[in-house]
């Protein structure tokens, strides 16, 4: 049997990252897709990446200023703390695959939105799970854990079904 490696424990700013990451592109394929409108996956996919890249430039940005004696509001921790975003940037990285495969139309354009909430969702159930784990929870702790960290997916789903 082979010896149990013990899971490694993420950073708080990976964790928020993560989960920041897969709602905002969850929001934004959402909001991008409209009703009665032909979808334009490429133009999504645009959206999707330069939104990440705001969002995580902003909240290093809002890092830098808030916190200005512990950092020295050097631009050395402002490149780091920018760098320290990549979670919430990879995050949105499925999203922007499914949209991509949209765009070169291996899959329908009416299914890329509706496939991304779908996947979104279940990344936020495993991201429940799995920052439970790491933090010593039980399994059925994990568990309530990604079925709450699953209903900010639902609640997308719903506000885009009610929106719509």
């Amino acid at each position: 049997m082979f010896p149990r490696r013990p899971w490694r424990r993420p950073s708080r700013r990976a964790l928020f990252g993560a989960v920041y990451g897969t709602v905002l592109a969850s929001s934004l394929a959402a909001a991008l897709d409209k009703a009665g409108v032909p979808p334009n996956p490429g133009y999504e996919l645009l959206w999707v990446l330069v939104s990440a890249l705001v969002s995580a430039a902003a909240h290093a940005y809002a890092h830098a200023i808030a916190e200005p004696a512990r950092t020295g509001g050097s631009l050395a921790h402002a490149a780091r703390s920018l760098l320290a975003e990549w979670p919430l940037v990879a995050a949105t990285l499925p999203t922007a695959g499914s949209l991509l495969a949209a765009h070169l139309r291996w899959w329908g354009p009416y299914t890329a939105a509706e496939t991304v909430l779908v996947l979104n969702t279940f990344t936020l159930f495993g991201l429940g799970v799995w920052a439970a784990r790491v933090s010593g929870h039980a399994w059925r702790t994990a568990l309530r854990t990604g079925g709450a960290s699953m209903l900010l997916g639902l609640f997308v789903i719903a506000a885009n079904t009610l929106i719509k």
